[in-house]
């Protein structure tokens, strides 16, 4: 079988943990135990990973140093794919020896008229409360949002159109590696008249990037493992309860949370809807489990 597995950002680094290295290092070994363990039953995969609080730290960092300005976002997102990465990279290659890993850096082309770039709804970094929300939104001209009672940092997040390194990427599947790639969403580049391409301000979401990646590649399964155990019908509220198995049909009848469950409710949808045989949304760890149905929640045509 051949699988997109998606790594939510808030699952490398949890709500709450400071981005150092032993941190990021230690949830990422955790999520190389579960994707190894898919792979030595014999999987194609491909690996792509979120970035919502490593890019935000990093735009909190640069903004702090004051010299010349801030970084771009585009800029911030290469180093969290790069670094995220790398870490990933290192870790499968240490529960599987022997076996090819590759992070590829990955640019994705958006469209510079889309309305995301005046709506930004894309939450990135810390969490503050609301006094210090207000104070960065005077201070930088930043956009805050709410995100689970506190307040984080919104940034426009447009559509993916194209992943330009696609053929490289299944060249390299094709020759039996595992493929680490579109981190955070991958690069936003805009195309100009001339046929080049030039970066932007924006981190696109990760689980529409990877719902078009496993439609590009013909992947059988997208896995998009998170922090939380399946898709709940009213979450937060005493009814709260899991969906098992459904349908994208079953699911579009429903309210998601935007910023979180809301894409990759979408993101299941899409590639199911394209073609795709199953999607799953579960815990990291239950990986393996999720393709089996046993546990998180999984999405087939209706």
């Amino acid at each position: 079988m051949r699988i997109v597995a998606a790594l939510g950002g808030n699952a490398l680094l949890k709500r709450g943990e400071r981005p150092d290295t032993r941190t990021q290092q230690a949830n990422t070994d955790h999520a190389a135990r579960a994707l190894a363990a898919l792979a030595r039953q014999g999987h194609a995969m491909v690996v792509t990973h979120g970035n919502g609080p490593q890019v935000g730290w990093l735009a909190q960092q640069s903004q702090a140093a004051g010299s010349g300005g801030a970084d771009p976002l585009d800029l911030l997102d290469a180093e969290t794919e790069g670094m995220i990465g790398y870490v990933i990279e290192q870790a499968l290659r240490n529960h599987l020896p022997g076996r090819e890993v590759v992070a590829l850096l990955t640019q994705v082309e958006v469209d510079p008229a889309d309305p995301a770039f005046s709506n930004p709804a894309k939450p990135i970094g810390p969490p503050y409360d609301s006094g210090a929300a207000r104070e960065l939104e005077g201070l930088l001209g930043w956009k805050m949002m709410p995100d689970g009672g506190r307040w984080r940092r919104a940034v426009p997040s447009p559509e993916p159109l194209r992943i330009l390194e696609l053929n490289a990427i299944r060249l390299l599947l094709d020759a039996g590696a595992i493929v680490i790639c579109a981190g955070g969403g991958g690069i936003p580049v805009c195309a100009l008249p001339s046929g080049s391409f030039h970066g932007v301000e924006a981190v696109i979401d990760k689980d529409l990037c990877s719902a078009l990646l496993a439609r590009e590649l013909g992947a059988d399964a997208l896995l998009l493992l998170t922090d939380v155990d399946a898709v709940y019908l009213d979450w937060e509220s005493p009814e709260a309860r899991p969906l098992r198995a459904t349908e994208p049909g079953t699911l579009r009848n429903h309210r998601f949370a935007p910023g979180s469950m809301g894409p990759k409710v979408e993101a299941a949808c899409r590639f199911v809807e394209a073609g795709g045989a199953l999607a799953g949304i579960g815990l990291m760890e239950d990986a393996a489990v999720i393709l089996e149905g046993r546990r998180g929640t999984l999405i087939r045509p209706g």
